[in-house]
């Protein structure tokens, strides 16, 4: 059975609980231990599974009955706590950016050549239902060849993070690393690296709060759009326009639909996906459908369960991410 230790009961951590509720009955799993530095957030997600209370990650990893660990702490923290899963020889879902630069990426990877662990990084915009149906236009080339893209994620300052620790460059990397890696990371996923790129960052109080950036592959052109600096009454939204030789596809999470394409014969399709409505509970944060939350940690516990090597968002793939996101960060400084 896997024994899942959830560590962190804030934000995330209550999201990757509820999703844990829903998946009931989905693979052979329990969440079995929860650890925070509050334990009174610790004991309430607990409640939910009958699970063990520990009051660090350092507890939780040395004494719970787990053989799994799910991260949930801020991304500063995840490198070690990471380390000292995988050196139990425990498998690890850690959430993204995996880390915060690549002497950390280098020595995780080294790490799981070592003990040969699996290790998921929680990109979970690979599992949102409409950046997967983007994914599947394009590998099928159903609407022919990708020509150019814009793909936008643009929030409200996040006021709920613990010890204001996103607001503080060398524990979150700040917007482009915390929020504009998910689109850097499925962008990647679609196209590989770019032959080259530009980017510039909009800087306010030593932290990029807004970058925006350019790709180019072959003849086309990628743009990426994402920032956290806007007033609190601004809406979260997560987008892309994206043009193929036959269609275009439009996707806003602000929309209804939220997915339209617009033949070049003039039908408009709206296409209908599978999609779960799961509430986020009281962890805050600005988004209220868990669909690629759940769809990710499905796939986590599906591929322990069955045995199957995790192929999807591998600790691979979440490196890979952050380096190309450190390039950005780099050419903005040039």
């Amino acid at each position: 059975m896997i024994k899942i230790g959830l560590i962190g009961a804030g934000f995330m951590g209550s999201m990757h609980a509820s999703c844990y509720e829903a998946l009931a009955g989905r693979g052979d799993f329990r969440v079995t231990a929860v650890s925070d530095d509050d334990p009174d957030k610790a004991a309430k997600l607990a409640a939910k599974f009958g699970a063990a209370v520990y009051s660090s990650a350092e507890a939780l990893i040395r004494d719970g009955d787990v053989n799994t660990i799910d991260i949930c702490l801020p991304t500063y923290l995840h490198f070690p706590t990471a380390v000292s899963a995988m050196e139990k020889g425990y498998n690890v879902f850690v959430e993204k950016p995996v880390c915060l630069n690549e002497r950390e990426a280098e020595e995780l990877l080294a790490l799981q050549r070592k003990t040969n662990t699996q290790v998921m990084v929680g990109q979970c915009i690979r599992f949102w239902p409409e950046y997967m149906e983007l994914k599947r236009l394009a590998s099928e080339q159903i609407y022919g060849r990708l020509l150019m893209g814009v793909f936008k994620r643009i929030s409200p300052r996040p006021g709920w993070a613990w010890n204001g620790w996103l607001h503080d460059p060398e524990k979150s990397g700040s917007a482009a690393l915390d929020l504009h890696v998910h689109d850097v990371d499925f962008v990647r996923s679609l196209l590989g690296d770019p032959d080259r790129l530009v980017a510039e960052t909009v800087e306010r109080e030593g932290a990029n709060g807004h970058i925006f950036s350019l790709y180019r592959y072959g003849d086309a052109v990628i743009s990426l759009e994402g920032g956290w600096d806007y007033p609190e009454t601004f809406p979260f939204e997560m987008a892309y326009r994206v043009s193929f030789e036959k269609a275009t596809v439009v996707f806003s999470s602000a929309a209804t639909p939220s997915l339209r394409i617009y033949e070049n014969g003039g039908d408009i399709v709206e296409p209908k996906l599978d999609e779960l409505a799961i509430s986020a509970g009281d962890g805050g944060g600005n988004i209220s459908s868990l669909g690629g939350y759940y769809n990710e940690l499905h796939y986590f516990v599906d591929c322990l369960s069955s045995g199957r090597d995790i192929a999807n968002s591998t600790l691979q793939d979440g490196c890979d991410s952050l380096r190309l996101t450190l390039r950005e960060i780099a050419s903005a400084a040039r």
